[in-house]
């Protein structure tokens, strides 16, 4: 009668929790703000100020508001646009500086100062001359994620790429999200409907003799796009071409059990495959919570079976970021924020080399970035990061326990894994809060 009780209990409180954690994520996405409609072109006044040239591909439907350019809305066809972001040099590495009034400002905020319409010809050959002054004549395509208004796809790519240094010809895929919470629903619809258009970008890269290396970092709801674009090409041409090197996928908002399926479709011969998680991330419990509470990629828990052994099996590097205190709240955009993480991926993106080619490892590339904060902290921010990935590079592996040995006074145990487990979705005894 007792267990009865409790769990018609749970029943009605289910319901609680689950507008709790929806009002906590529209509170805190809600919280400051910035100017919309940003993208009409400033002249260029401050000739010192670093600049991102990139090329956007996009379904959205064109706005008349010069300043907004594309709506959250679905076109029948593809657009294309050249586009220059001036980037201020007074900038913590990580922010994008939005504009406090428009017009922007290029001495201290983000500011257009481009934005060219072309054909799909005129696409084709600004790549073309931007892969020929790469250094490995390699391209960079950048998915973002769900609740995305145009204007924040531009400007964090532009982030991204300077701030993570990379070399690469820069592609911004941008997909229909009208940039609002409430409209999940139709934002991942949105994915379904431009991953024709992606699958054309992928096979056109693979065809063009100039471009030599593709990368893709993805975000979010936009990790599923890729994948399906991914699936889709490998489908339709029995595997992946050798020139696609990296698959990068940040706080995937993916099914684990629908993810198995994908990279098997892909077949074997498959990109490296870079997964970021964090069991904090406030946005992928919420939509767990919608997905009948089936783990999110980007929340597990890799080193909890059966994510490890497949993680292993599948030759794909875990980064857990879970330990780093980066971004607002909701803890969803931690590689592009965190400025270790963020320059990593520059720095795997350029070198060429896969996560675990080099002499030192990932982890210990992390921990140099970190432990120093850790010690001073009395945290184990380093140790978390590194333990992943000790999982599958045996270079971070060999020089894990020096690093233990100098974080004095610091010890690793049953808190750890017990707070990865509850984040995993265990039930695990020994929960601590995660704030």
């Amino acid at each position: 009668m007792s267990d009865r009780m409790n769990s018609s209990r749970s029943a009605r409180l289910e319901p609680t929790r689950w507008l709790a954690l929806l009002a906590t994520v529209v509170l805190i996405s809600g919280c400051g703000g910035h100017p919309k409609n940003v993208l009409t072109p400033v002249a260029d006044t401050v000739p010192t100020s670093s600049r991102v040239t990139m090329l956007v591909a996009t379904t959205r439907g064109r706005s008349p508001d010069a300043g907004e350019m594309f709506t959250g809305e679905r076109a029948r066809a593809p657009a294309f646009v050249d586009m220059t972001v001036s980037i201020p040099a007074e900038r913590k590495v990580g922010d994008v500086a939005w504009p406090k009034k428009l017009p922007s400002n290029p001495a201290t905020d983000f500011a257009t100062l481009n934005a060219e319409p072309l054909t799909k010809d005129a696409a084709k050959s600004w790549l073309n001359a931007t892969v020929r002054k790469s250094p490995d004549r390699s391209v960079l395509v950048f998915i973002h994620g769900f609740n995305n208004r145009f204007e924040n796809s531009v400007y964090r790519f532009a982030q991204i790429v300077h701030d993570s240094g990379v070399k690469s010809a820069p592609i911004l895929v941008t997909w229909p999200s009208r940039g609002s919470l409430l409209a999940y629903g139709y934002d991942r619809e949105s994915t379904n409907y431009t991953r024709n258009t992606l699958e054309a970008l992928f096979q056109y890269l693979a065809a063009d003799p100039e471009v030599k290396e593709v990368s893709i970092l993805a975000h979010s709801m936009g990790n599923w796009l890729a994948l399906e674009g991914l699936r889709q090409m490998a489908i339709r041409n029995d595997g992946l071409p050798a020139k696609f090197k990296n698959v990068m996928l940040a706080a995937p908002d993916v099914d684990v059990d629908v993810f198995r399926s994908q990279i098997e479709d892909m077949g074997e011969h498959r990109p490296r495959f870079t997964l970021f998680v964090s069991a904090d991330d406030r946005a992928l419990a919420f939509s767990r919570r919608i997905w009948g509470d089936v783990p999110r990629l980007g929340s597990i828990n890799p080193e909890l079976p059966p994510y490890r052994q497949e993680m292993e099996t599948n030759k794909i590097t875990v980064i857990d970021l879970t330990k780093v205190k980066a971004g607002d709240g909701l803890h969803h955009s931690k590689f592009a924020e965190s400025p270790q993480v963020v320059q990593l991926i520059g720095a795997r993106i350029s070198d060429g080399q896969a996560l675990t080619d080099s002499r030192m490892g990932l982890g210990d590339h992390l921990i140099a970035g970190t432990t120093g904060i850790a010690a001073a902290a009395g945290s184990t921010a380093g140790l978390i990061l590194a333990a992943p990935v000790a999982v599958i590079d045996p270079h971070t592996r060999d020089h894990y326990g020096h690093h233990v040995n100098n974080l004095t006074g610091l010890k690793t145990g049953a808190n750890q894994t017990c707070g990865m487990n509850e984040a995993a979705g265990g039930n695990s005894p020994c929960h601590t809060p995660q704030q």
